[in-house]
């Protein structure tokens, strides 16, 4: 039934405004708007998107994964950008805030709404 259908995903934000200059601006991401939404246009051709909702609530889990080939390199790059990476308790993170040695090096950092992405590294 859905095997042909072009399937997409979405989150929600709290300010669209902040969250297009994050994601156009800061991630350098292509992003266009319309209805007062946001869609994320994703290298591969994919879309995602971004919707604004008066009571968002970030989700407790990622909602988006940057593939990257050296994570080291994206933690430095969007700490020049001023974004910080995410520390987790229950998580064994490095100073940088990468975790290392439980599957693929991956970082978490948070978008303005709250809602938690990651850099992960793949060869």
């Amino acid at each position: 039934m859905f095997e042909s259908a072009k399937a997409f995903s979405g989150f929600s934000v709290d300010d669209i405004a902040a969250a297009k200059a994050f994601y156009a601006g800061t991630l350098g991401l292509k992003v266009t708007e319309e209805h007062g939404m946001l869609t994320l246009h994703i290298e591969g051709g994919s879309q995602i998107l971004v919707y604004p909702k008066e009571n968002h609530t970030p989700a407790t889990f990622t909602i988006l994964n940057f593939p990257v080939g050296d994570v080291d390199k994206a933690v430095d790059d969007l700490a020049a950008r001023g974004v910080s990476t995410l520390r987790y308790d229950d998580f064994p993170q490095d100073d940088k805030g990468v975790m290392r040695g439980n599957g693929p090096a991956i970082a978490w950092f948070a978008d303005p709404a709250g809602n938690v992405l990651s850099v992960l590294e793949q060869s």
